[in-house]
Order: C-alpha cells, then structure tokens, then sequence
C-alpha cells in the first residue's frame, strides 16, 4: 500500500489508520520532533571537521565516558526538538545524569523519550558510521514532571522505538509494534522516505560481532561460541563465520536488519555487579524491540531483554546478546549448558 515516495509522517498516519486506530497528530508529531533533531545532527556529522565538531569535549557523562564534542551537540538537539512542541513530558538521555523535566511553561505531551543522541561517537573522529537510538513510553497522566521511576519501566511497555543511522546515507528505521520500516533521508527535499518496508532478520547467519579483546573476561558460554565459529566447518557449528565489529551498536543493528548476524556485549567478570556494559533505557530495550519486531532475538544470555526488571536507576545497564533467530538460540543453548 506504500509507494516509494511515502515520506515518514504519511506513513505514521496511514500505518494507524490501517490498524484501525486513531491516528492521533500528538505522536503523529512526537515522532516528527525526533526525525528533526536526527536530521540537524545529520547536518553536523557529514561536515565533521569542517563544522568544527569533532574531537573530545573534556567532560564525561553520567556513567564516566568521556564526552565527545558531537555528544554534547546531539543532546542539545534531541532536547530542542522535543521540548517545544507540546508532545513529550520529559525525557531521559545517557548523556545527562537525572531525568530531564521541561522548563516552565512549556506544555507537557502524552509521551516520555530515552535516547542515546551519538551512539558510537568516537566514530566521527575516523569517518566510521554514528547514529542515534530512541524510545518512547507513554507518561504518567496527571504529572506535571515526570521523575526517574516514571522511566523504569520493562521494555515491554515501549511503544515505539528507533535509530537514526549517519552513514553513506542517513536511515531512520523505526517500529510502533507492527513491524520495523526504514526510511532514507532525500537531502534534496529534507524528507525520510520509505525505502526499505517491512524489514525482517534473515533467521540464519554467518556472521557475527563481538568485541575479541574482551575474550579473557567473558563467561564459559561466551567463550565456547566463540571457539566454535572460529572453528568454521571443521567445528560443532559446521560453517565458515566472518566476524565484524564498528564499535557502534547502530551499525551493528543495521548490518543485522539488512543481512542477518548477531550481536554480542555479554556480561563478563568486570562489568558483572553492574549487570553488563550497555544500558538497558537507551540501548538493550529499544534494539530488542526493534529485532523482536523485525523476526529476531534479544536475550541477556539469561532472559529477554525487554523483561529485564528495571531497578529504578535510569543508566542501568544490561548484557546484550541480539540477532538472527537461530543463531541467538543455539547461544541460548550454550548457557543453559553451564
């Protein structure tokens, strides 16, 4: 029912109409605020060093990574876009320490917004692929602010969430629970427009992506699938594996949407207390919705990542093992084997 030239807005409405819901200009427009801090930071990644914008910011964020320049840019306009307009009643960012309540006077929306504003930002610094990851919940009614544990709230009850991928062309891809859709920026007109419909995860793969340097402190499950795809068609798995890794888990998730794989941030022995490297608001749940919703899975090594009970802290953080279907269940297999 799509053609080629829907843009994303059009495909908000008609997507609801279709479901027999009401399409509602409110998140009809949250998700256009969204589309429009992707696109002013789309702006400053493809001039890089010509805007002055890249390198260290000599700060660090809430959960002590250093601060790239762009990473502090980015947030700004996440923050911009979504604060003026009515739509959103506050919004949680990996760059902030505490929740973000809007300044007074500003009317307050019907949603909540998570976002990662430059995933991947040390990228920009040797032109490798950055993006931004988003999540939406619906807010508390009758709360003026919203406070951190309005945000914790199990993946499950997302209701839409995305990425925006800077790479040779700039891609949001997005689901609202039917499905993932994804869209390319025309620079000429200053519109996404659907180009890749109803993507799925290919359930088998030959590839995957973790970070090897990590090896000596990943658990025994881990370290046995990793054994056994370097041991291509002579090991247990029977196949030949290329590995792949961008240091980006928008690239990685991309890669995956386009032509299977899977993704690895396991738990290991450092990060273990903690309950594993990525965090679970702005990254582990928003990509698992996105993978469950394209045909794939997302798992802990020990659970769905969407039922992760969250423990009120709103940079959480969680193991992340998502992909193609079959190739996340036989890593399933490996851990419950001990």
């Amino acid at each position: 029912m799509y053609t080629s030239g829907t843009t994303l807005s059009t495909f908000i409405i008609e997507e609801k109409r279709r479901l027999g819901e009401q399409a509602t200009g409110e998140f009809t427009g949250l998700l256009n605020d969204i589309s429009i801090a992707c696109k002013s930071i789309a702006a400053l990644v493809n001039k890089g060093a010509l805007a002055g914008v890249l390198g260290v910011a000599g700060s660090e964020n809430a959960m002590g990574d250093a601060q790239k320049k762009m990473d502090l840019i980015a947030n700004d306009l996440f923050i911009n876009a979504l604060q003026n307009n009515g739509h959103c009643a506050g919004m949680a960012s990996e760059e902030l320490d505490e929740i973000l309540t809007l300044p007074e006077g500003k009317v307050r929306g019907s949603y909540l917004v998570t976002f990662d504003p430059l995933d991947g930002s040390s990228n920009m610094d040797i032109n490798i692929d950055v993006g931004a990851i988003f999540s939406v919940l619906k807010a508390p009614k009758g709360k003026q602010d919203p406070t951190a544990e309005d945000f914790s709230r199990a993946g499950v009850e997302q209701i839409a969430a995305g990425y925006c991928l800077y790479g040779p062309s700039t891609m949001f891809v997005l689901t609202t629970g039917n499905g993932v859709n994804g869209f390319t920026l025309d620079t000429t007109i200053g519109e996404f427009i659907l180009t890749h419909p109803e993507m799925k995860v290919p359930e088998t793969t030959q590839e995957f992506a973790i970070n090897a340097s990590n090896q000596r402190h990943w658990e025994p499950a881990v370290q046995r699938y990793f054994a056994d795809c370097l041991a291509g068609e002579e090991g247990p798995l029977a196949k030949n594996y290329n590995m792949r890794w961008v240091a980006a888990m928008v690239g990685e998730v991309h890669r995956i949407l386009c032509r299977g794989g899977v993704f690895l941030y396991p738990i290991d022995e450092r990060n273990r207390d903690a309950g594993g490297k990525l965090r679970l608001l702005y990254e582990g749940n928003p990509m698992a919705m996105i993978m469950e919703q394209a045909g794939g899975l997302a798992s802990t090594g020990y659970g769905r990542i969407m039922e992760v009970a969250p423990n009120g802290d709103p940079h959480q953080r969680v193991a992340v093992i998502m992909g193609s279907k079959q190739e996340v269940e036989t890593i399933l297999a490996y851990h419950d084997a001990g």
